[in-house]
């Protein structure tokens, strides 16, 4: 017979490897936050204090249009980045963005612990999930929603699972600080429902035998009338024997196909009881974007942005090329080829999330952070199906290992230099790169022009800086301000400016059109290289240095 370790030596290995995997998690999380802040940061600490001054006005106060509606879709998260800014200045908002980071990072590793009862592969793709993600880390509101959203995954698990109470709730209280911290994404946390649905509709399908049902419907409408008839005896209880057989049969099939489901080829469908309750907190859960100043902004916002032109002309909204997305296509290689080539077997519910996930990231290349945070947990199953099947090693073997002396500085020394390499250049980066936001052009704006009676053309990238610093703007990264769906105008300002930026329009008609007065663009770009060689005469430099140029627009 085995011999059974001691209960408090279990105890203190996983503890033990918890603490270490908590530790080098938080320091490789610190290494791959940015110092260096991005555009929407500006904007949200402005933002913030604009709302604590003035309240939800439904205003936009910092672009020279005039009268545009805004419908601050992430006040709650604006409010709470300016008073963090007012208290600690920019170092308070990296340190917290580092926390945030660090409890990303927690909170997928716990949820894939939680979830899979295997700690050491949990941490492996935990650390595999952060480097993923890095280009997404920022100050931003969709850093406090990734956390959110993993945890309803944790959360819709464990209430399946169990049916208790404290799962629904949680499952509640999230959409409710969606709505508020974030609403452009309060639809997609209702995505996350539907792979559970869709598997519990399809098992309850599975059970019904259509066909030997309507034959047992038929037998029993004719027993019901040749019963009403004399001399037809005989017929009747012919007709309940073939009843009887009929349903014997539909027995057998049902216990052939419940053997199969216990152990199919690849998919595996079970009926899950709890998720009919499931369905009844979606449906109140639906009811949460109500509870918000912002009125119907959450239900409306993300179909008026996919309406409009901002989603083809932003970066990050555009459909991924695979060919050149290496983290993208590398994932989706691990998935193919552990379906493909391995016995492996997956949930019905985890196929449809995986695969919803994989068009969604297809065709917008931002998704890929939802891809790589929400099919962690089907990975980690994949990985530990592997292990047992091919090594026989379970989470017991692997923790023994991993919290040796021998495992223990394998992997802080790997972990450190990982941490480092990521780490080392971000300690020279400054919180505002002067090549990108144009520090020293704004001193000299403000110290020289009045901007009373200034209108400003400037570019999308920086036009948050510029605002931040209390200058009036054409445009800036709250691309849905101003589009029309938004912003209750007729013009389409974000387009005029893409027109402007690219020279799809001639940039002398945009600011006749707008009547602006003065132009600061990036060197480099081309209304300043069109404007040097061509147009020069019509211009006057007022200021230039190495990255940006500020011209007065003769009359």
């Amino acid at each position: 017979m085995e011999k059974q370790e001691p209960k408090h030596k279990k105890i203190s290995v996983s503890l033990k490897f918890t603490m270490l995997a908590v530790i080098l998690i938080a320091i490789f999380c610190v290494a791959l936050t940015p110092r260096t802040f991005q555009n929407d940061t500006y904007y949200t600490i402005k933002i913030g204090e604009h709302i604590l001054n003035n309240g939800l006005d439904g205003q936009d106060p910092f672009s020279w249009h005039q009268d545009l509606a805004y419908t601050y879709p992430h006040w709650a998260y604006d409010v709470i980045t300016y008073l963090i800014y007012h208290v600690g200045g920019f170092t308070g908002i990296y340190i917290v963005t580092c926390l945030l980071t660090i409890l990303l990072g927690l909170s997928i590793y716990f949820v894939n612990s939680k979830l899979t009862k295997n700690q050491v592969i949990s941490f492996l793709v935990t650390i595999g999930v952060m480097y993923v993600m890095k280009g997404y880390i920022a100050a931003r509101a969709q850093l406090v929603t990734f956390i959110l959203f993993i945890l309803t995954l944790y959360l819709i698990e464990k209430f399946v699972e169990t049916k208790k109470k404290r799962y629904g709730a949680g499952l509640i209280i999230i959409p409710i600080a969606i709505a508020n911290l974030h609403c452009a994404v309060f639809p997609f946390y209702f995505v996350l429902y539907l792979p559970y649905i869709a598997e519990y509709l399809l098992a309850l399908l599975g059970e019904t035998i259509i066909y030997r049902k309507i034959d047992t419907l038929l037998i029993k409408i004719k027993i019901k009338q040749y019963s009403k008839k004399e001399g037809c005896q005989e017929k009747v209880e012919a007709l309940k024997k073939k009843q009887k057989e009929l349903e014997e049969k539909i027995d057998q099939i049902k216990i052939k196909r419940s053997k199969e489901l216990q152990n199919p080829y690849k998919i595996k469908i079970n009926k899950k009881p709890n998720v009919k309750w499931l369905i009844l907190i979606m449906i109140i859960c639906l009811l949460t974007g109500f509870l918000t100043p912002l009125g119907t902004t959450p239900y409306t916002y993300l179909a008026k942005t996919m309406q409009g032109n901002t989603t083809q002309n932003i970066n990050e909204h555009l459909p991924m090329t695979l060919a050149s997305d290496n983290d993208a296509l590398c994932m989706l290689i691990l998935f193919l080829a552990i379906l493909i080539f391995t016995k492996a077997k997956i949930r019905l519910a985890d196929l449809f999330m995986l695969g919803g996930l994989c068009y969604l990231m297809i065709d917008s290349r931002r998704q890929i952070t939802m891809f790589a945070l929400l099919c962690s947990v089907i990975f980690t199953r994949f990985i530990i199906q592997l292990l047992q099947m091919y090594t026989k090693q379970d989470d017991k073997q692997l923790l023994k290992k991993a919290t040796s002396w021998i495992g223990m500085l394998v992997i802080t020394i790997a972990m450190v230099a990982i941490s480092y390499h990521f780490g080392k250049d971000k300690l020279k980066e400054n919180y505002i790169d002067e090549s990108t936001y144009p520090v020293k052009a704004a001193d000299f704006i403000l110290e020289n022009i009045d901007l009373q009676t200034a209108k400003f053309y400037n570019e999308y990238n920086y036009g948050s800086y510029l605002l931040f610093r209390g200058i009036p703007v054409f445009i800036d990264s709250r691309a849905d301000l101003y589009a029309p769906e938004f912003s209750g105008k007729e013009e389409d300002i974000f387009m005029d400016f893409i027109d402007t930026s690219s020279i799809g329009k001639f940039y002398g008609d945009i600011f006749k059109k707008y009547g602006m007065t003065h132009v600061i663009c990036y060197k480099n770009s081309k209304v300043n290289m069109i404007i040097t060689k061509t147009q020069k005469e019509k211009y006057q430099e007022l200021y230039k240095d190495d990255h940006f140029v500020i011209y007065e627009i003769k009359k």
